[in-house]
């Protein structure tokens, strides 16, 4: 078994660098799962991995064809869950895959760093949600709306759109994102208290259908509240919106020997910006995890008579709960308003609420990596996957009509996806150590 898998991974290796491609990358994907199904000494599996790591990196920068990152994203997977790899060697690899590895494939083919920003705002997202959902038990269909609100924070006062209700220099200058990221917290913290306080009375399916309510009550708010006084523009969106200066990152990077251009200065600054506040989401996210008020959550959500009956105030411990994971979306919204440089009401719709939810359901409520990889997994299965497989099959079968253009299906497949997670693994992909010991006795 051994060296089986070391073979695959050796021939792929050679591959990625004598004909890189899709073809290359699904190769390295069986390599992939032989490494993480068979049975392997820990040594020859962490070396695999190592391998696998410098062959699908080789393979995005020689050919920029995006199943590589997916094959990074499966390393990460490994690193994860397999058992018996050391710690430094988790650490480091995960380490190269997204400080060297991913900006490298980026430079190859920009788009890989927009997935990558997509995959972290959604992936903080789906944290935030996972606090509400995971730890609490409170199901949120209205999740988009504290996106949104932190979104349009920025975007009115870091844009001319403030001049309609406010005498004064507008837009702000763009380093005053960094402060609304912080005023960001405190306006969907205080959106989420406003919500929770009537939705949190409720349990069950009455919280879901208020909180769904009450989050397309704030989209169509952004869709109309541009008249008598413009505050959102309405349904034409906000643009432009004003980006950090990043004088210092380019420097910083000139002196590392990396020459960044007009493509890819912002792209790489804000792909490194998102990383970081993933990983103040995720320390975050194990702190309130470990403490009392996780310890609460989790009572509430496996029992809230038992809770009350213990002495857990339960609305003051669910609004925390609600305020945490807003202030989470807040954030991820002033970063994807800068990134973007528009907002508009299309973006923060029910689809969207409902998307970051199945991303906490397709990685397993209440785990942390679990939420990270089902955000990696729909946002690449939506960005790219579908409109990948719809160009080809444009292109090679035209005769196909339009109407089953698979891109226009992402509904569908996404329901699909859910519905066999349902069946055949209900607990996730990397299931919380609770859950997974529930749904086993169950």
């Amino acid at each position: 078994m051994s060296a089986v898998a070391l073979l695959l991974t050796l021939a792929f290796l050679g591959l990625a660098y004598l004909a890189p491609g899709a073809l290359t990358n699904l190769f390295g994907l069986v390599a992939l799962g032989a490494t993480a199904f068979l049975r392997l000494p820990p040594q020859t599996r962490t070396l695999n991995l190592a391998l696998l790591t410098l062959a699908f990196t080789l393979g995005l920068v020689r050919s920029g064809n995006t199943l590589g990152l997916i094959g990074l994203v499966g390393v990460l997977v490994a690193l994860t869950t397999l058992p018996r790899i050391p710690t430094w060697i988790r650490g480091l690899l995960g380490l190269a895959i997204l400080l060297l590895s991913v900006p490298m494939a980026g430079f190859a083919n920009t788009f890989i760093f927009e997935l990558g920003i997509q995959i972290g705002i959604y992936a903080a997202m789906a944290l935030g949600l996972n606090v509400v959902v995971g730890m609490a038990g409170l199901l949120d269909l209205g999740y988009a709306a504290f996106f949104a609100v932190g979104a349009y924070t920025w975007a009115i006062f870091g844009s001319e759109q403030a001049r309609n209700f406010l005498a004064g220099n507008f837009p702000l200058p763009g380093e005053y994102m960094y402060l609304f990221m912080l005023i960001a917290v405190a306006t969907t913290a205080l959106t989420g208290l406003l919500i929770g306080l009537p939705a949190l009375r409720l349990r069950g399916d009455y919280l879901a259908i208020v909180t769904l309510g009450l989050g397309e009550v704030v989209r169509i708010l952004a869709n109309n509240l541009d008249h008598p006084i413009n505050f959102t523009n309405g349904p034409q969106g906000i643009t432009p919106i004003q980006r950090p200066p990043i004088d210092w990152f380019r420097s910083l990077m000139e002196r590392l020997g990396i020459r960044l251009d007009q493509t890819t200065d912002y792209q790489l600054f804000f792909y490194l910006l998102v990383l970081l506040m993933i990983g103040l989401v995720v320390l975050v996210n194990l702190n309130l995890a470990n403490s009392r008020f996780g310890r609460a959550w989790v009572a509430i959500r496996e029992d809230e008579i038992a809770a009350r009956s213990m002495g857990i105030p339960l609305l003051p411990t669910k609004l925390l709960a609600f305020m945490t994971g807003a202030a989470f979306s807040g954030v991820m919204g002033v970063i994807f308003a800068a990134q973007r440089t528009f907002v508009s009401p299309e973006s923060f719709t029910l689809l969207a609420s409902i998307t970051i939810l199945g991303m906490v359901i397709l990685g397993g409520m209440g785990s942390i990596p679990g939420a990270i990889l089902g955000a990696a997994a729909l946002t690449i299965l939506n960005l790219d996957i579908l409109k990948t497989f719809s160009e080809f099959v444009r292109t090679s079968l035209p005769q196909i009509p339009s109407q089953v253009d698979p891109a226009k299906y992402e509904r569908l497949v996404f329901g699909l996806i859910l519905v066999l997670m349902m069946i055949f693994r209900p607990e996730g992909l990397i299931p919380e150590k609770r859950h997974k010991a529930e749904m086993e006795e169950a």
